[in-house]
C-alpha cells in the first residue's frame, strides 16, 4: 500500500476506553458521554461502537462498576489521535489503516512537541492532585483529632461509646487516641479516657 501523508491521511483505529468508578448508573452514562463527545469531534468517525456490561470491582474494602467500550473510528491525522489518546486515555489502541504512514520532519517535530507539552500538562495535574490530596488528608487527620477532643470534653469515655458518638471505626479510632496520649493531650484511666487539662497558675 502506498504511503499516505500523515497530515491528511485518514487513519482507522480500533480502540476499547474503560471506564471504573461508582455508582454503577454514573459509570454507564459516563462512558456514553464520552462516545457522543467524540462523535460530535468533526476530526472523527465513528464506524463500529460496543458497550458492555457493568462488571462489580473489587478493590481492598471498597467495591467499583467498570465498563468498556470498543470503538473502530476514522481519524483525521495523528495530531488528533495524540489527542484522543489523552483526552479519554483508552486502555488499548490498534492502527488498522494504513499499514505505513510517511512523517515529515516538520510534522515529527510538531508531533512530538505537541507530546511535549501534553505530558508536562498531565504531570502538572498530577503534582496538584498529590498536593490536594495531601492537604486534604491532613485536614481529615486534624478534624478527627479535633472531634475526639471535642467529644471526651463533654465527659470521659471507653473505646466502644467513643465508636458510638464520633462514627470512626475501632481501628482508625484507637490509631488517633494512642497518638494523643503519646502527646498527652489525653489520659486513660482503666479503659476510660480522659481529656488532660492544663493546670493554670492562681
Amino acid at each position: 500500500m502506498a504511503n499516505d501523508s500523515a497530515n491528511s491521511a485518514k487513519i482507522r483505529v480500533r480502540t476499547i476506553i474503560e471506564v471504573l468508578g461508582k455508582p454503577k448508573e454514573h459509570v454507564e452514562k459516563t462512558i456514553r458521554e464520552y462516545v457522543e463527545k467524540i462523535k460530535e469531534d468533526n476530526d472523527f468517525v465513528v464506524m463500529k461502537e460496543h458497550f458492555s456490561d457493568a462488571a462489580e470491582q473489587e478493590s481492598e474494602s471498597q467495591k467499583y462498576w467498570s465498563v468498556f467500550v470498543e470503538l473502530e473510528f476514522l481519524v483525521k491525522g495523528l495530531h488528533p489521535l495524540v489527542g484522543f489518546c489523552f483526552n479519554y486515555m483508552p486502555s488499548s489502541i490498534e492502527i488498522e489503516k494504513p499499514e505505513e504512514l510517511t512523517l515529515p520532519a516538520d510534522m515529527m517535530n510538531s508531533l512530538f512537541n505537541d507530546l511535549q507539552a501534553r505530558l508536562h500538562k498531565v504531570d502538572m495535574i498530577v503534582k496538584q492532585q498529590v498536593n490536594e490530596n495531601h492537604f486534604l488528608r491532613n485536614n481529615l487527620r486534624h478534624s478527627m483529632r479535633n472531634l475526639i477532643i471535642l467529644t471526651l470534653a463533654s465527659h470521659p469515655m471507653d473505646i466502644g461509646k467513643l465508636i458510638k458518638a464520633t462514627g470512626i471505626e475501632k481501628d482508625i479510632l484507637q490509631k488517633f487516641i494512642d497518638e494523643l496520649v503519646k502527646e498527652d493531650k489525653l489520659t486513660k484511666d482503666g479503659d476510660t479516657y480522659h481529656i488532660k487539662r492544663s493546670k493554670r497558675a492562681e
